[in-house]
Parts: C-alpha cells; sequence; structure tokens
C-alpha cells in the first residue's frame, strides 16, 4: 500500500474510519454520521476518489422544486390569480391599475394572472376595458395552489412525483435562477453512491493500527498553551517536505486588461465612449425601451429596487410625454400603442439598472446621425451565480446610428465580436425576443468545457423606442456579456474565477 495514513487529512481520516466495507457511502449518510457540511463531503469524497480509497458505484440525477420565501407566503396570501378571481368575484369590474393597487400586487404579476385567467375563460375585459369574471376556475390554477400545499409540508417537491399536469402547472410558477420572486426554485441535484475499495479497507486498518484518528491537532495556538489544553492531544505530523513559498513579481489584473483591450479595440474602430449612473429609474430602464409596465414582459429582468429614495424627482422633457403617448397610443410613431394608461408615479421608482440598453436609450436623445457609440457597462440582476451567471455582471452595450444601417451590419458586428474579441470558434444566430429590438436576434458562442451558451442579444431599436427620443433612422443595437466573452478569451471556465479573491489566482492568471 502507498498510502502514508499520517499525511492524510482528518476528513479523510475520519469518514474512512466511519465507513463499513460493502455498504454504500453517500453524502446524507455522511453528514448525518459525522456531522459533515456538504463542501467538506464533497472534498473528502474526491481527495478519496483520487488516491483510490473509494469507487463510485452509482450515479443517479434528479430534479427538486424547492419552495421560497415567496412561495410560503403565496400560500399564505394566496396565488395572484386566486386573489384578482376572488376580487373581481367580490366586488365587480375593475382597471388593472385598481387590482394591483387594492391587492398591492406588482403590476406585471396582474397582467400575468389576468392572461392566465383570461386565456382560459375566467376573466374578460368588459367594454369599458375593465376585467370581470367570465368562469369557473380555471383547473390549472387548482392545481398549482394543491402543490403550494404539497411543498409546504416539507418544503420540496420532486419531479418523480409530479403527474403531467402538475408539471404542467408547475413550471409557470418555477425558475431555475432568479427565484426570489417565484414560488418555486428548480434544483437540480445528483445523488452519488460510492463504496470502499480494497486499498480502502487497507487504509482505514492501518489508520486504527496506527491510533490516528482524525481528531489530531493541527496548529499550536497561543490559547492552547495558555489553556494547557495541547497536552490532552496529539499532534498531526508536519511535512517537512513542504514547498518554500513561491516569489512572484505583482502584475495587472487579467480581466481588467481585457476590458481595457475591448474599449480600445472599439475606439479604433470609431466607436465614442458612453457611460452613466448605475441607480436608474424604471422610465429609462423600461419604459423609453417600449417595455409595458403592466406585462410579463418585464419579468425576464429581476432588478433591485433603491430603498431609499423611492423615486427620483422628475423624469426629462419632452422625452416623458413622448413615450408616455407612445405607450398608450403610439404617439407620432405609426404604432398602436399598449393600449393602457401610463402610470407616471411607477416610471420614476428607482433601481439598478439591469441592463447596458438603459445608456443606449439615454444616448439617443443627444447623438450625431450618424454616429456609432458604446460602453462596458455594470448592471445588476438577481439570478443564481453559476458558472455563466452572475447577480451583478459587465455588459459590451452598443449602438449604430445611420441612414443605410441594416441587418447585414449587425451581423457583422456580432461576427467580430464573437470571433475576435471573444476568441470563438463556432458561432452560431438564433431568432430572439426582445421587446424594443425588430428583427432580435442571439448570439451564441462554443466553450470548449461549459459547451453553447448565449453570448447575448441585438436587434434593430423599434420606431417606438427611437422616434420619442428625437431619432428618425434606423439604430443597430446589442448588449452582450462580456464576462463570458473572457470566459473564452481567458481560458477560464467559471465566471467567478474573474473576481476571485484568491490573489495567487490572480497572479498566475494568463492575460489576453
Amino acid at each position: 500500500m502507498d498510502i502514508d495514513v499520517k499525511n492524510l487529512h482528518p476528513l479523510e481520516v475520519r469518514l474512512l474510519r466511519h465507513a463499513k466495507a460493502g455498504e454504500d457511502i453517500t453524502e446524507a449518510g455522511i453528514i448525518s454520521g459525522l456531522g459533515y457540511k456538504v463542501g467538506q463531503c464533497n472534498q473528502a469524497f474526491s481527495w478519496l476518489q483520487a488516491k483510490g480509497c473509494i469507487e463510485e458505484v452509482s450515479r443517479t440525477k434528479r430534479t427538486i422544486y424547492e419552495l421560497t420565501d415567496a412561495g410560503r407566503a403565496m400560500k399564505e396570501s394566496g396565488l395572484p390569480a386566486e386573489r384578482i378571481y376572488a376580487f373581481l368575484a367580490d366586488k365587480g369590474a375593475h382597471t388593472m391599475p385598481e387590482i394591483a393597487e387594492a391587492l398591492s400586487l406588482e403590476k406585471s404579476d396582474v397582467g400575468s394572472a389576468f392572461g392566465l385567467l383570461s386565456s382560459n375563460g375566467a376573466l374578460r375585459l368588459n367594454d369599458e376595458r375593465k376585467a370581470e369574471t367570465a368562469g369557473e376556475m380555471p383547473q390549472l390554477v387548482l392545481t398549482q395552489r394543491y402543490l403550494l400545499d404539497k411543498a409546504a409540508e416539507k418544503g420540496s417537491i420532486d419531479e418523480s412525483e409530479l403527474s403531467k399536469d402538475d408539471k404542467a402547472a408547475i413550471a409557470p410558477l418555477a425558475k431555475k435562477r432568479g427565484a426570489s420572486s417565484s414560488p418555486f426554485r428548480i434544483v437540480e441535484r445528483e445523488d452519488v453512491v460510492y463504496r470502499l475499495t480494497k486499498a480502502g479497507e487497507e487504509t482505514k486498518e492501518a489508520l486504527i493500527s496506527a491510533d490516528i484518528t482524525g481528531e489530531e491537532f493541527g496548529v499550536l495556538t497561543p490559547q492552547m498553551i495558555q489553556t494547557g489544553s495541547w497536552k490532552n492531544g496529539t499532534f498531526r505530523p508536519y511535512g517537512i517536505n513542504a514547498p518554500t513559498s513561491r516569489l512572484i513579481p505583482g502584475r495587472r489584473n487579467a480581466y481588467s486588461e481585457y476590458l481595457q483591450w475591448v474599449k480600445d479595440k472599439l475606439i479604433s474602430l470609431g466607436f465614442e465612449e458612453f457611460d452613466g449612473p448605475l441607480v436608474e429609474n424604471e422610465f429609462w430602464n423600461g419604459d423609453a425601451l417600449f417595455m409595458p409596465q403592466f406585462h410579463s414582459a418585464r419579468d425576464i429582468h429581476d432588478v433591485y429596487y433603491v430603498k431609499d429614495p423611492v423615486h427620483a424627482k422628475a423624469i426629462e422633457e419632452p422625452w416623458l410625454s413622448q413615450v408616455a403617448a407612445t405607450h398608450e397610443n403610439g404617439w407620432e410613431t405609426g404604432s398602436r400603442g399598449w393600449g393602457y394608461t401610463f402610470d407616471h408615479e411607477f416610471t420614476r421608482r428607482q433601481v439598478l439598472r439591469s441592463q447596458g440598453t438603459v445608456l443606449s436609450a439615454h444616448q439617443l436623445t443627444k447623438a450625431h446621425v450618424p454616429g456609432k457609440y458604446f460602453g462596458v457597462v455594470r448592471c445588476f440582476r438577481y439570478d443564481q451565480v453559476d458558472a455563466t451567471h452572475g447577480a451583478d455582471f459587465y455588459q459590451t452595450e452598443g449602438i449604430v446610428i445611420g441612414k443605410d444601417v441594416n441587418l447585414r451590419n449587425l451581423l457583422g458586428l456580432l461576427k467580430m465580436f464573437a470571433e475576435e474579441i471573444a476568441g470563438a470558434e463556432e458561432v452560431k444566430y438564433v431568432p430572439g425576443y426582445f421587446p424594443f429590438t425588430e428583427p432580435s436576434i442571439e448570439v451564441h458562442i462554443k466553450h470548449p468545457v461549459l459547451g453553447w451558451f448565449e453570448l447575448g442579444g441585438s436587434g434593430i431599436f423599434r420606431p417606438e423606442v427611437t422616434e420619442p427620443l428625437g431619432i428618425k433612422e434606423p439604430v443597430l443595437a446589442w448588449g452582450l456579456g462580456i464576462d463570458r466573452m473572457a470566459l473564452m478569451h481567458l481560458g477560464l471556465n467559471d465566471l467567478r474565477e474573474l473576481f476571485t479573491p484568491d490573489i495567487d489566482s490572480v497572479r498566475t492568471r494568463r492575460g489576453n
């Protein structure tokens, strides 16, 4: 046996002594038996598997729907669809803003719930454009209520417990990422089962013979000397063969260098850089981009709201009046608009900007024609952090204005970003949907480890966006995840490596 048991980590030692030959070793069993945390389990499994002491015998993937805090609150107060249906059945017809105010619901939630109920024949708009009841509560909503109650009993539901109808009902209530306002959070798990190998059994016997328990002291502290507690235990051996510290000269952060390189490249192509404050209001963050205030389209942006002050003092004119008129009746754009009464209070609500397109909207009010503009913009959007997502992130945002610009020009710009700036070898363009562009295009690149992922969105601004802000000519627009481009360019596999506090990682990371 080649393993020196004196050099095993305490996590490995305790796990080996706990495990029995021929019995399953699972994360749940180790947490229960030894009090390990999930991360400690994974670390011990990884080390012991690399040493050949344990082997994987099975791996099962499963999907869990976890009830969120929003879901627990919704169980008590009711689903928006339930509350709206009950309110209209009791109080009679009301407008959407009246419903939102009476029930203290977000207007986007009212719009989504009304769409669900009206499509199933439970509600309708009367001649006065007020919502009223028209039929029975849909079975879909009744099923959603049943699922909320069921999840509340144990905190989650395994997908294997759901019927086909249950899955259809839970789908609009669940998000894999950014689940702060969703009743359910989708969690994908893998249950892995290990067993001791022959080498593991021999190592366990050696540990017992050497009386190594995993409770040995690893560090001698001043407190141990003062209290004398060091006398009551044994110490792990010191590794006298451990390598000495490296002397590494200072260097600039690789990601900061990359961001500056991107800026220099775009400026060399004739683009002018723009920037703006991190705190915006709903007007520039959504209204100026022709995103309806009460429509579920706003659900794609999980924004952070500013607590104090809640509202901006005023919105610049004539942009406010022209954008409001565009939402209500199309103004002078040739559009019919969205057909609702624009909420001048809602539009002043302050948020952290959720997309770089905010600055493009600002730039339209002062842009030269023709003109080319860009920004490297910090954005904030609630999201589940993983290898390709962050709750705050950089976008490279830009617009090109000109009488003759067209879709072919936009595809050329996207090709430059994907191939020259990101360094991708495989690129594809797919149709997308954004409330402010038509047509809309998403660009995807293939990472050698992470596979295909979206780099960002683009398109040609709709007249409902450009004309109220003073631009008559076509405007190409894009908003691309520069963090994701850096993954490919810097040869990394996880966005979090760009912002790691590990100084050693920063010192050794290669630049562009």
